[in-house]
């Protein structure tokens, strides 16, 4: 299972779930402290902004960032959960967390996953591009992106709440 959490979160996510997997999606990735009970080879670090297209002075997700992403997620084991976050736990992580859940059921239907997502948090709003270029990546031609429209954005908010997506 995957749980999506902010920043602030994160400690109190991975000791609450038992995790033995981090992604973090975010600039100044390097601020990240990696709980004591995940190894250093399970954390994977991923620094972007948090835009949609590129932009002067910023890091915007690109094809390598979703190719590092879906190594990653695809070399879990899924004995324990896997967190993913992001400074807010709402778009970059819930993109990320949608691509995965993607990439580790290719057989699952896409709108399912989104609507467990909006379903899970009212706040979730995934990066746009990070989507497109997931989609891109896994060969669902254009599947990702209209499930992401059909279940709009979401409610506005300065910090998500941890929540979780069953991968079956």
């Amino acid at each position: 299972m995957i749980h999506v959490c902010s920043l602030a979160a994160l400690h109190p996510t991975v000791a609450a779930t038992g995790a033995s997997h981090i992604l973090s999606v975010m600039a100044n990735v390097d601020q990240v402290q990696r709980p004591a009970s995940v190894l250093e080879v399970n954390h994977l670090r991923i620094s972007m902004d948090d835009i949609t297209e590129h932009m002067d002075g910023f890091v915007a997700p690109n094809e390598t960032h979703v190719a590092d992403l879906l190594h990653f997620v695809r070399g879990w084991d899924r004995a324990a959960p896997l967190v993913v976050h992001c400074y807010a736990g709402i778009s970059r992580s819930t993109a990320s967390a949608f691509a995965a859940a993607c990439a580790l059921n290719p057989h699952r239907d896409e709108l399912t996953i989104a609507r467990q997502i909006r379903d899970a948090s009212p706040s979730a709003y995934p990066n746009r591009l990070i989507v497109t270029l997931a989609d891109r990546a896994l060969g669902r031609d254009g599947r990702m992106l209209r499930a992401l429209e059909a279940i709009g954005p979401g409610n506005l908010g300065v910090e998500g709440q941890p929540f979780r997506i069953d991968l079956e």
